[in-house]
């Protein structure tokens, strides 16, 4: 694992962060957003469950290591089912870009300076600009999409903790997290995923968005986390925006409207301007 660039697993992650969402889009006509959540959690949980043991991390973990596992599946969990109840409602590029709005603030606060400034600038002009397009037909989308931006906050500082001591520590305790999220969405997402139970082509679409979502990306991300230090990583993030807004073209033919591509464009340019504390 050491052999292939951090970079190189950020890239992977990229791409699969949003193409998996942009399959279970194609879902919706079938199945509830809610019950694809599950499905993709679901799913996830039981390859990490084949994969990793991941019982056994937990039983070895400390009491206060344990607390953090509950605390990043509770956020993974709800993470997912803001996410998916956001992109039934709004274009995977708007929810993309505007995902990055709080680390973007974080960092401003911590690290006050003038390119923290201007990232700020930035970024916020570009959620006016997207707000403003979206706002109208989907007040309930938008509401959804900020309450993924801050789960998304916490994903990125709680993820970094669970990578802490290295690629497969970190992806143990991330198959600990899954569990915990399944669990946590299962009362009230099960319900609505029961369709895809009539199908077998509905029930492996659904695996395949949580191979995609939650396994390949989440793995991606703690093998960079291990070796990137935080403001690198946050800098990277940049390219999540842009490729949301590809994938949405290519995958869904969403194409945005020029306000949006401002948008859009202007939150990618926020994200690669701020900077983190070291």
């Amino acid at each position: 694992m050491k052999r292939v660039p951090a970079q190189a697993y950020f890239g992977v992650s990229a791409v699969f962060h949003y193409l998996g969402p942009a399959f279970a889009v194609l879902l919706f006509a079938r199945v509830d957003a809610l019950g694809v959540a599950w499905l993709r959690i679901a799913s996830a949980a039981v390859v990490f469950g084949v994969w990793r043991r991941p019982w056994r991390a937990f039983a070895a973990a400390s009491s206060r290591s344990r607390w953090l596992l509950v605390a990043m599946g509770l956020v993974l969990g709800a993470m997912n089912v803001c996410f998916y109840l956001a992109i039934a409602r709004l274009p995977l590029s708007t929810v993309g870009a505007l995902e990055f709005l709080g680390p973007i603030v974080l960092a401003a606060v911590g690290l006050r300076s003038w390119r923290n400034v201007l990232a700020l600038l930035l970024a916020v002009g570009g959620v006016v600009l997207l707000v403003d397009v979206r706002w109208a037909g989907s007040p309930l989308g938008v509401a959804l999409a900020f309450a993924n931006c801050a789960l998304f906050v916490l994903y990125i500082v709680l993820g970094h903790r669970l990578a802490a001591d290295g690629g497969r520590a970190g992806i143990d305790r991330l198959g600990v997290a899954m569990l915990v999220a399944a669990v946590v969405v299962t009362p009230v997402g099960l319900g609505a995923a029961l369709p895809a139970f009539s199908s077998w082509a509905l029930l492996g679409a659904g695996v395949a968005v949580g191979v995609c979502s939650s396994v390949i990306p989440y793995v991606c991300d703690q093998l960079a986390m291990a070796r990137l230090p935080r403001a690198t990583f946050a800098l990277l993030l940049a390219l999540l925006p842009a490729t949301a807004t590809l994938i949405g073209v290519l995958v869904l033919r969403q194409v945005p409207t020029w306000a949006e591509f401002a948008g859009i464009a202007l939150v990618v340019v926020g994200v690669a301007v701020h900077r983190e504390r070291g």
